[in-house]
């Protein structure tokens, strides 16, 4: 398995098709040598080759099977489409469709998004299956903006889409939509639930029985991001672990009622029956989520493994739920989610079948507190592992860990899984017979619990740990230790730690960022020695000055360039200068027509020159000029101004097939 996901992660490591077709030759060497070796060692090398080789194939042969037309440029189009798929965006007040347009020379699958009101007034006609007119200016698909930032483009083509963009104007149903099977039993439950808890409280019930967690609030998403909780946002292993627990241990109960059925048929197995068809008809129900098929696998496998006699939770039931994920969607691999969600449940089975964890927290005869006790430190045990697992994936993914979550998962997961979802789903229960009203209202007074101990430990001052970037070759340290110290029980099992160790003083080390610059130079930022960005324009959106704070490692909302002491504005450029390296940055930032001779000697003072807009030849910096024609090269950068060096996104992505041309 581990050599298998290797492979995958080579393919887009190496994004190079010339380099891809050289590892799958020295991988087919590697495999005959291993045969030629022969014994155990051989064999090994000979598997582990061959599913290397596997794992990169897999990837490459879907990616181009994926392969579908895109925009190449931004365009205003009257379409007629199919709604195919509908999301809410309450953080952004937007609906969001994906279409499949009427018109042949439009990419077969769009996403659109209107706002949310625009969309309520439309009513119940507007869903799966519906046919809509509508005008909008659609764009390619949104590539990387900076190197290490979430890669939309790669999401969108394993996705299909070809475009995205928004309505402008009034969307009309053409054909209303007549919805059936899950995905009509998923639109009346997300209504249903919002209707009877308004607000947050109901974003947040409708992400547990749906999964879609469109409808949770922006202020609210970002809460529990900060303090730890967004997993449970996230339908997983706990949501699965407690549907499966729930109706095999009602099944069990309620069977054994009956002394006959008792006697006459193994109703532990039947329960587990029961039990399993729930997970199955859950994970369906949330759509089908990485996260929750990984859950729903592992679930049905302990519940195999328990009816066979063997161990329940080990590393190869994780294996095996993780190669049939990757089997059906290898680009999952690259995705924070697949890689969280397999992080924690890695460390819980290697912490639990830790020899020394036994021996302290096993159940023993002993007074009532002390055992209380004794819980309670696995609990915080346990979770403390889980966080320090999932530090290095949150901080290169997201450039953000909190560090409060352990204490902030002791009351939310108990909560969670003992109160809030059996009361909901009790509440749905109970609402066909008009009985569900006052199950409601504690389930609202719980998730609002929820709420507030999650906006309480991220408003708490330290509640997470900043990082500008973590280098691939550290991040790839850190998992391999991981995966090392989760695989073997032998003794050289503690060398995993050296690896961490590297990859975690490499992080470390890594320099501070002086310049961020967006692919369309429109947008940037220059970090001080503090690492506060100072941003180019005041008027930039909020998904722009989240981008820069993040990838400056810096918690706050990020100031104006203007305002930056080492700065000189005007209102058509600005002048900086980038901290101790000594160099000097020019930025434009207006379409103002500027006098070419007062621009060219401007231009030959500063050390990098960046505009939205063609320079003249005349126009050149010292070090770099940055204006369209080289930004499509290449695409968004980072400038280390101490170090001489610069990152970019076309270095990042080489030539994968959803890079910008």
């Amino acid at each position: 398995m581990v050599a298998f996901g290797a492979g995958i992660a080579l393919w887009l490591v190496l994004a190079d098709p010339a380099a891809w077709v050289a590892a799958l030759l020295m991988a087919g060497a590697a495999a005959l040598a291993g045969t030629a070796i022969g014994g155990r060692l051989g064999q090994l090398l000979a598997v582990g080759a061959i599913a290397l080789a596997l794992g990169l194939s897999l990837i490459w042969w879907r990616s181009e099977q994926v392969a579908a037309p895109r925009l190449e440029r931004p365009v205003i189009v009257a379409m007629t489409g199919e709604v195919l798929k509908t999301e809410r965006l309450v953080a952004k007040d937007s609906l969001r469709l994906t279409l499949k347009p009427a018109d042949p020379g439009l990419p077969p699958r769009l996403r659109v998004s209107f706002p949310l009101d625009e969309a309520d007034a439309l009513g119940r006609g507007l869903g799966v299956g519906a046919t809509v007119a509508l005008r909008a200016r659609l764009a390619p698909p949104m590539p990387m903006l900076l190197p290490h930032t979430h890669d939309f483009a790669r999401d969108a083509w394993f996705a299909g889409l070809g475009g995205t963009g928004r309505a402008l104007g009034p969307v009309t149903i053409v054909r209303p939509a007549h919805e059936t099977g899950l995905d009509a039993v998923r639109s009346r439950l997300d209504q249903h639930i919002r209707t009877r808890l308004p607000g947050g409280e109901g974003g947040i019930a409708t992400a547990f029985v749906t999964g879609d967690q469109g409808s949770i609030a922006k202020e609210d998403a970002e809460a529990m991001r900060r303090s730890g909780l967004a997993h449970l946002l996230s339908v997983s292993g706990l949501h699965i672990a407690a549907v499966v627990g729930f109706f095999t241990l009602f099944t069990l109960r309620l069977l054994a009622l009956s002394p006959s059925l008792a006697l006459r048929f193994n109703l532990v197995a039947t329960a587990f029956a029961a039990g399993a068809l729930a997970g199955i008809g859950y994970t369906l129900l949330t759509g089908l989520q990485v996260p929750t098929v990984r859950s729903c696998i592992a679930a049905l496998l302990v519940l195999a493994g328990i009816l066979l006699g063997r161990e329940a939770l080990s590393i190869r039931l994780i294996a095996v739920g993780a190669l049939l994920v990757l089997l059906v969607r290898p680009e999952a691999l690259a995705g924070a989610s697949f890689q969280l969600s397999f992080a924690a449940v890695g460390t819980l089975v290697t912490l639990y079948s830790s020899k020394r964890f036994k021996r302290l927290f096993e159940r023993r005869e002993e007074h009532f507190l002390l055992a209380r006790l004794r819980g309670l430190g696995e609990m915080v045990a346990t979770g403390l592992a889980i966080e320090l697992a999932l530090m290095p994936f949150a901080l290169y993914h997201f450039h953000k860990s909190g560090l409060y979550g352990v204490g902030a998962n002791l009351v939310a997961i108990p909560l969670t899984t003992f109160v809030i979802m059996p009361l909901e789903a009790l509440a749905l229960i109970l609402d066909p017979l008009g009985l569900g009203g006052p199950v409601w209202t504690l389930t609202g007074w719980s998730i609002a619990f929820l709420l507030h101990v999650a906006h309480g430990v991220a408003d708490t001052p330290g509640a997470v740990a900043m990082l500008p970037d973590m280098p691939r070759l550290a991040f790839g340290l850190i998992v391999a230790g991981g995966l090392w110290l989760c695989l073997w029980t032998r003794p050289w099992r503690s060398w995993g730690i050296a690896p961490i160790a590297l990859g975690a003083a490499l992080t470390l080390a890594a320099p501070m960022p002086a310049l961020l610059v967006t692919g369309d130079g429109k947008h940037l930022a220059v970090v001080d020695a503090t690492g506060t960005p100072w941003l180019l324009r005041d008027r930039a959106g909020d998904f722009v000055r989240d981008m820069m704070a993040e990838n400056a490692g810096f918690d706050g909302d990020p100031p104006p360039l203007a305002a930056y002491p080492r700065a000189r504005c005007s209102w058509d450029s600005c002048v900086a200068d980038l901290g101790a390296s000594g160099r000097t940055l020019l930025a434009l930032r207006s379409g103002q027509k500027l006098d070419w001779a007062e621009l060219t000697r401007a231009c030959a003072a500063a050390d990098i020159v960046v505009a939205d807009r063609r320079l003249p030849r005349a126009c050149r910096a010292r070090w770099l000029t940055l204006d369209p024609p080289r930004l499509r090269e290449t695409g968004g950068l980072i400038v280390y101004a101490g170090e001489g060096r610069v990152a970019t996104v076309r270095d990042q992505l080489g030539q994968l097939p959803w890079a910008s041309p």
